[in-house]
């Protein structure tokens, strides 16, 4: 697997991860103001999400990898 192809995964899991950890630890606001969406979170803390699917990420990712270099799975056969 090339480094860009390593990259891109990532980048594809790492977006998937992210609207699964998103819904996580959301308040609606009790009383929103003038504007204000009624289902727009409390406190949305996206930098701590950010965080937390940059870990899993790069734990699946590392599984993924793992995985392909031990040739357990291999897109290449799937065409043949």
């Amino acid at each position: 697997m090339s480094w860009a192809t390593g990259v891109m995964v990532y980048i594809v899991i790492w977006w998937i991860v992210l609207f699964a950890v998103l819904p996580l630890g959301v308040r609606r606001v009790e009383k929103p103001g003038r504007g204000q969406d009624h289902g727009a979170p409390e406190r949305p803390e996206l930098l701590r999400k950010a965080i937390i699917t940059s870990a899993v990420a790069a734990v699946l990712w590392l599984a993924f990898f793992v995985l392909h270099q031990l040739d357990v799975f291999s897109f290449r056969r799937l065409v043949e």
